[in-house]
């Protein structure tokens, strides 16, 4: 195809050629490691409430933007992708992750309360 050198190039055109250029000159590893000083640089900036307060925002407008079926479709979409990926082993040790980072942020006395509240409330059935 014959380039027309008469032109200029749009904004995108140019944004699209320099990020080319970018991605053939560094690996996956380089842009691992720049997002990671990133991400702690944002983090030592902001406290945990602030990551709460724009990931409700974000929340609450992805919800208004679609409907009940399009979280139902891509959870399933993305339960069938990862059963396929992952083994009982995987799923076993990010169980007791999740298990032991949550027993260190709520304590003894929190489950010993909600043990209470559903034995009662398996009592009354």
């Amino acid at each position: 195809m014959a380039k027309n050198n008469n032109r200029k190039m749009t904004v995108e055109e140019a944004g699209q050629k320099g990020g080319e250029k970018v991605s053939e000159k560094y690996n996956q590893e380089h842009f691992e490691e720049i997002g990671k000083k990133g991400g702690e640089k944002v983090s030592d900036k902001y406290d945990q409430e602030h990551f709460e307060e724009i990931g409700k925002k974000g929340g609450e407008t992805t919800s208004e933007k679609y409907d009940q079926e399009h979280f139902e479709e891509i959870g399933q979409k993305g339960g069938e992708t990862t059963s396929q990926k992952k083994d009982k082993e995987f799923y076993k040790e990010i169980g007791q992750k999740g298990g032991e980072k949550t027993s260190e942020k709520h304590g003894e006395e929190f489950y010993e309360d909600i043990g209470q509240k559903g034995g009662k409330n398996s009592n009354s059935k």
